[in-house]
């Protein structure tokens, strides 16, 4: 039993990092779905949503840094990830065709495995699948481990075989 006196522990930078990539893939969504801004998206999660409390929810407290720059840079590099996406799906799927959730997922999955090197392939790959679980129990997860993998073995030399 805790005391009023003691602290609660800090939040641990890969759970911030996790609350990040989670609020990411949902603004890239909303932008995908609204056609907001990148600006504006940016400014309404930091201001409204990361670690605040929205009709009775806790957004978790996340890395603010590393959620700009998942949304900014999928942003940025949209016209080369859709294609690379494009190529590690089953030939007969086009991106367009998937869902809007799994297409944000996607995209912010991609960009990490292509942008930071530092992020080891296996903490991206099961952090992007376990976002997936969260919205969807079919085949989604999957999916995206699939896609995911497969653009991790063409940009990364540290991919499990």
């Amino acid at each position: 039993m805790s005391t009023p006196n003691e602290q609660t522990p800090p939040v641990k930078q890969a759970n911030q990092r996790g609350a990040a990539r989670l609020a990411a893939v949902q603004a890239l969504y909303q932008m995908d779905i609204g056609g907001t801004g990148v600006l504006e998206i940016v400014a309404e999660y930091e201001t409204h949503r990361l670690g605040q409390e929205i009709d009775g929810d806790t957004y978790l407290k996340a890395d603010a840094s590393w959620f700009r720059s998942i949304v900014s840079g999928v942003v940025r590099d949209q016209r080369k990830l859709d294609p690379l996406i494009g190529a590690a799906l089953q030939d007969d799927w086009a991106l367009s065709r998937l869902d809007s959730t799994v297409r944000a997922i996607l995209r912010a999955g991609t960009f990490e495995l292509t942008e930071r090197k530092d992020v080891p392939v296996a903490v991206i790959v099961t952090e992007y699948v376990e976002i997936a679980r969260a919205f969807f129990e079919e085949d989604e997860p999957k999916l995206v481990n699939a896609v995911l993998d497969r653009i991790a073995r063409q940009f990364r030399t540290d991919v499990r075989k």
